[in-house]
């Protein structure tokens, strides 16, 4: 655990260094008034907390300290411990049923936020953790995410059920389905399009994927998982809106936090929507993508 608190301190470095300065640069003077406190919500809203996450976490920070003389390190665990509240709720990993044989996972996602990668990197951590694991490579438009997802199964020892281009995503699935089922497999994780660009047909997809799932089980896919990107920003907010549209989205995964300087959109997010962060990553390593832990994340976007 201590090399993944390490990566995650790495991976969140550009969004703690411009707070933990910010908020030391403000605290010069050591006083705790009005125009401080401004400063503070700004560092907070330019890493993407959110403009009411913001204006709330400096207004309790007033409420306890105005008018005092504290340390920035002070200030930030302060900061860290009320981010850590709000977030807690909302990080939990994935919950696993042995016993659905498999469980099915639909993950979902415009293209670019690391789908497919995140999918490789799930199977692994779950296969590390003695599942049997069955990919299906649902993103039939694009060749090279199918070979992406080839690999990945083969780094991690996962069986990949995969079609030529162009192939029925939702036949895909059906298919994949029932071989997971033959053999026995623990876990079911079918890669999808993510063409937001024409929209209308991905959402066609994507409920044809679920409807042929449904008609199996109605229980099924028993997660959808909906992969963001942190370096979007505020963005992933609205991705959250569109696809939840389309299907009943259950959980998230942001990935490339180590990209971006608006780590705190997680914030956001987990303050919008409410919705499990079942993991985060941090890097290009199999294991640099772990289940989300609030405090962990919180006092290191603050640089404690």
């Amino acid at each position: 655990m201590s090399g993944w608190l390490s990566r995650l301190k790495a991976g969140l470095a550009k969004s703690s260094s411009r707070l933990a300065q910010g908020v030391g640069d403000l605290l010069v003077k050591r006083k705790l008034d009005a125009e401080t406190l401004d400063g503070i919500e700004e560092l907070l809203i330019g890493a993407d907390l959110g403009v009411a996450t913001a204006a709330a976490l400096a207004g309790e920070l007033g409420k306890a300290r105005f008018d005092k003389e504290v340390e920035d390190r002070a200030v930030r665990a302060f900061l860290a411990q009320a981010i850590a509240a709000r977030i807690a709720p909302v990080a939990r990993p994935m919950p696993i049923d042995r016993a659905l044989k498999p469980q099915v996972v639909l993950v979902v996602g415009v293209n670019g936020t690391g789908k497919t990668t995140t999918i490789g990197k799930l199977a692994w951590l779950y296969k590390s953790q003695g599942l049997a694991v069955t990919l299906a490579a649902g993103d039939t438009f694009r060749a090279a995410a199918v070979e992406q997802l080839q690999r990945w199964g083969e780094r991690a020892g996962c069986p990949v059920i995969a079609r030529q281009a162009g192939a029925d995503a939702a036949g895909l699935a059906f298919d994949a389905l029932d071989q997971a089922r033959k053999e026995g497999a623990d876990l079911l994780l079918i890669d999808t399009a993510g063409r937001l660009h024409n929209k209308a047909d991905l959402m066609a997809e994507l409920q044809k994927v679920v409807r042929v799932l449904k008609k199996q089980d109605p229980a099924l896919p028993h997660e959808i998982l909906l992969v963001l990107d942190a370096t979007t920003g505020q963005n992933a907010l609205k991705q959250v809106e569109t696809f939840r549209a389309m299907v009943p989205v259950t959980g998230l995964v942001l990935t490339k936090l180590d990209g971006t300087a608006k780590g705190g959109v997680l914030v956001a997010l987990a303050e919008s929507f409410a919705l499990p962060v079942y993991a985060i990553g941090v890097g290009e390593g199999a294991d640099d993508l772990q289940p989300f832990d609030a405090q962990a994340f919180a006092d290191n976007l603050l640089g404690l």
